[in-house]
């Protein structure tokens, strides 16, 4: 991702970076080394260098790191560096309630709803009371992974508690389910084309405009989108009806 940030489409992609720590024996054993003959991977370590320092990746459990623990995790950070943390939860649904480990077996009496529902409360407080920023991913039901229909708010699991604490809910569709059939009957180039992009549409938005839909170009080789990204200019439908 910050190879391509640097050089570009053309730079160093995933899978010359996979091969690049395979060479059995090589004399570059740092990463630098072993990426100085593609396109911006030297660049791209010497980037990540310096910011490195500032990227914290907490080993979590999903039985015991829940919302208390980020706080301390947070509070150690601030003690380190004088600095407040932009916080990323990968996933929200992972987060397990706040009970004590003594408390534990309670929770199989927690519905699926409850669970979630105490977790996004708890997000939020957190938000709210040590005045940090949280982005947290969330896990989709079974309703929003159906083929030909597009992912919206009450399609993601615990969509109650989300669509209510939340100051923004933005969902990712890829834009070939999404687009409307029309656009795909009368040029079928459209089908290849809108494959290699997502929707990205803001559910909601407390402060701002929202229902508002966006598209961006997959870079998956590079593990990023392309952030020059534009408005939807097609219809775009909840479902597909196919009919043989």
């Amino acid at each position: 991702m910050e190879a391509a940030e640097i050089a570009g489409t053309g730079a160093v992609r995933l899978p010359q970076v996979r091969e690049a720590f395979k060479v059995p024996q090589s004399s570059n054993r740092m990463m630098a080394g072993r990426l100085a003959d593609t396109e911006g991977g030297a660049e791209a370590v010497e980037a990540l260098e310096e910011y490195s320092e500032r990227l914290h990746l907490h080993s979590s459990s999903g039985a015991d790191t829940n919302v208390e623990t980020m706080r301390e995790v947070i509070a150690s950070i601030r003690e380190r560096t004088d600095q407040t943390p932009f916080v990323i939860v990968d996933y929200l649904q992972k987060v397990p309630p706040g009970a004590p480990v003594t408390d534990r077996r309670q929770l199989v009496h927690l519905s699926d709803e409850d669970r979630i529902t105490e977790v996004v409360e708890g997000l939020k407080d957190m938000a709210l009371d040590l005045t940090v920023p949280v982005l947290a991913l969330v896990a989709v039901d079974k309703s929003g992974l159906a083929a030909a229909k597009r992912t919206r708010l009450q399609d993601l699991r615990g969509s109650s508690a989300l669509a209510h604490e939340a100051d923004v809910v933005l969902i990712l569709n890829n834009k070939f389910d999404v687009v409307a059939r029309h656009h795909l009957m009368y040029n079928t180039a459209n089908a290849e084309k809108f494959h290699h992009w997502v929707v990205m549409s803001i559910e909601k938005n407390r402060s701002g405009a929202d229902s508002v839909d966006v598209e961006f170009r997959k870079r998956f080789e590079q593990s990023r989108f392309d952030t020059d990204g534009g408005r939807v200019e097609e219809e775009l439908v909840d479902d597909r009806v196919f009919v043989d």
